[in-house]
């Protein structure tokens, strides 16, 4: 064969072979780089022909659900949400124009039965027909019903309830709620709607000043690293200057020497102020870190919709060991310290369940086509928070806030409860209107404490009352639903 012919032959091939490998790598290997970008509309529009999976609670209540629409080539399927705005948050939207968010586009190659490319690929070349997997999540219908109703009387805010030994996510309420359905009309008015931002998920993205219910976490970090016993007392006048400013107590009451127990009991800010002093930034921060703070949270929910909680510099930058803080007032959940009701709700399951911290999940198992369970949860843990001694010194602490302290409002009857009342001024908040009478206030707890079954964050914006007042009671409702 003529020497020009077979070279040129040769080449040829090469130049085929260059094309396969490219167009595979695009097509396959890549696929998922492929699919993000948002000029690329051909996955959108597939998936409209694919009846995609309900989403369902713990009780079967059904969520979302796909209905047809059209018949042959123009066939296509609708996302519909039965429950309207009740699981706005988490569960998020779907829609061809408008994309996914929150669960959905978390879990949305298994809601389309999108096993992998290949198996795609494979689906194409023998025509079957690709089908969407149902997901039930751990959700709790009527808990869910109970915490948005509460948050709805109360003002904006959020409600996370956490099973401890697990991490199943049994309510996750945020007020402003919307309605997914209203989506494709309403989305443009949604996101100018800067007042009620109902579009954010605050269980998961809204920053706020734990306040003293952060009391916890710096007491974990006195029992864990050995700086105080439970039986170790600190005297706490009123006022005390910390870092150079006054720092009081409520009603300007001072204490003699009192132990943790009392202290917590009170809420009293200058004992846990001298007591994160005690323990120092570096330590303190370490436990923090143990608890969750300074990552985003372990949920599936879509990185950029959650947020991690922490104390923040001016560049938003998560500040950490070796910054400048100051430390006494970050232990009472102050300075630039801001947290997530979902992280706060960790902290109290971690403490609930012996001081290990499960991850927190939303989805409980998936159920194929054909009616048959294909997958479960298995609960994985996060970090061992803290000792099971500490956590036994943590809820003994906690029960007495609410049997004798700020946080009476939380008692179920009948049932032991261990809890932290928290409530951060925040004059001039502008999401609130610029007033000067506006708090954040918060409720942290588990029950029943001696056996615990359940973990709960509440948190309320922009209101007048105490956690011990607004959010206390909302922590009662829910805890009283899932425990029934």
């Amino acid at each position: 064969m003529n020497r020009q012919i077979v070279k040129l032959f040769a080449f040829i091939v090469v130049l085929f072979g260059v094309l396969v490998g490219f167009t595979s790598y695009w097509s396959v290997f890549d696929a998922e780089a492929l699919k993000e970008k948002d000029v690329n509309k051909r996955p959108l529009f597939e998936q409209q022909q694919i009846e995609r999976g309900r989403i369902l609670t713990a009780d079967g209540v059904v969520i979302a659900k796909s209905v047809a629409k059209g018949k042959g080539d123009n066939l296509q399927y609708v996302r519909r949400y039965p429950e309207g705005a009740l699981y706005g948050h988490p569960i998020g939207y779907s829609f061809m124009r408008y994309g996914d968010s929150e669960f959905e586009a978390f879990h949305n190659d298994t809601l389309v039965g999108e096993e992998s490319e290949f198996a795609s690929i494979l689906d194409e070349l023998t025509g079957a027909k690709q089908e969407g997997n149902d997901i039930v999540t751990n959700i709790d219908s009527e808990a869910q019903r109970v915490a948005l109703a509460d948050l709805e009387a109360a003002g904006f805010g959020a409600v996370v309830a956490i099973e401890p030994k697990s991490g199943r996510v049994r309510v996750m309420a945020s007020n402003k709620p919307y309605d997914p359905n209203r989506i494709p009309d309403e989305i443009e008015d949604l996101f100018r709607n800067e007042l009620e931002t109902p579009l954010l998920n605050r269980a998961t993205q809204g920053r706020y000043p734990p306040g003293s219910t952060f009391k916890v976490v710096t007491a974990a970090a006195a029992l864990e690293s050995g700086a105080i016993t439970p039986e170790t007392t600190i005297e706490a006048p009123s006022p005390l200057e910390v870092e150079g400013q006054p720092l009081a107590n409520d009603f300007n009451e001072s204490y003699p020497p009192i132990p943790l127990d009392f202290a917590l009991t009170n809420s009293v800010n200058t004992w846990f102020a001298q007591l994160g002093e005690k323990v120092g930034a570096d330590t303190l921060f370490e436990q923090m870190r143990k608890f969750g703070f300074g990552s985003d949270p372990p949920i599936d929910l879509p990185a950029d919709q959650v947020e991690a909680s922490g104390v923040r510099g001016e560049d938003e930058r998560i500040l950490g060991p070796g910054d400048p803080v100051d430390v006494g007032r970050v232990a009472i959940g102050q300075e630039r310290l801001l947290a997530t009701p979902l992280q706060m709700a960790m902290v109290a399951a971690a403490v609930a369940n012996k001081g290990r911290l499960m991850k927190p999940q939303i989805w409980s198992r998936v159920v194929d086509p054909d009616g048959r369970t294909t997958e479960k949860l298995d609960p994985s843990e996060y970090s061992q928070a803290i000792s099971e001694e500490t956590a036994a010194d943590l809820t003994t602490a906690m029960e007495g806030v609410v049997n004798e302290g700020t946080g009476t409002n939380a008692a179920i009857p009948g049932v032991a409860v261990a809890g932290k009342t928290g409530t951060a001024e925040t004059p001039g908040n502008e999401s609130c209107g610029g007033g000067s009478e506006e708090n954040q206030a918060w409720f942290i707890g588990f029950a029943p404490a001696d056996d615990p079954q359940i973990a709960i964050a509440a948190s309320v914006e922009c209101t007048p009352g105490f956690g011990g007042d607004v959010a206390a009671p909302i922590f009662r409702d829910v805890a009283e639903s899932l425990l029934e």
